[in-house]
């Protein structure tokens, strides 16, 4: 089994509320089926991204800044961290996830 985090980017506002609260909603029950067929890792919302903190060492001192790094107009809103067989199945539920129909589901495997 290979663990993929799936990175949910979408620009801020994409979601009208009502739809927003479907999808999560939606997502929930997709972690529910995901943790049934033994897939399941975690997964989280993010808090906006204007609640960021970007830090860096340089030369021995610790920088702080505001915000996501890059400039971008999609912001990381979440992650769902799944334990699959191969790069193909982690593709299939990344197009189930709700916020691939307004954003962009960014697909790693991590390092083991």
């Amino acid at each position: 089994m290979v663990k993929y985090i799936l990175l949910m980017y979408a620009e801020v506002g994409a979601w009208p509320p009502q739809e927003h609260e479907l999808a999560i909603k939606e997502s929930i029950q997709l972690c529910r089926e995901l943790e049934d067929q033994g897939h399941f890792v975690a997964a989280a919302p993010l808090q906006p991204s204007d609640t960021a903190k970007c830090v860096r060492v340089r030369q021995g001192t610790t920088q702080v800044s505001d915000g996501p790094f890059a400039e971008t107009k999609e912001q990381l809103g979440g992650f769902f961290l799944i334990d699959v067989d191969h790069l193909d199945q982690a593709i299939s539920i990344a197009a189930r996830v709700p916020g691939t129909r307004r954003g962009t589901a960014e697909i790693r495997p991590l390092r083991t």
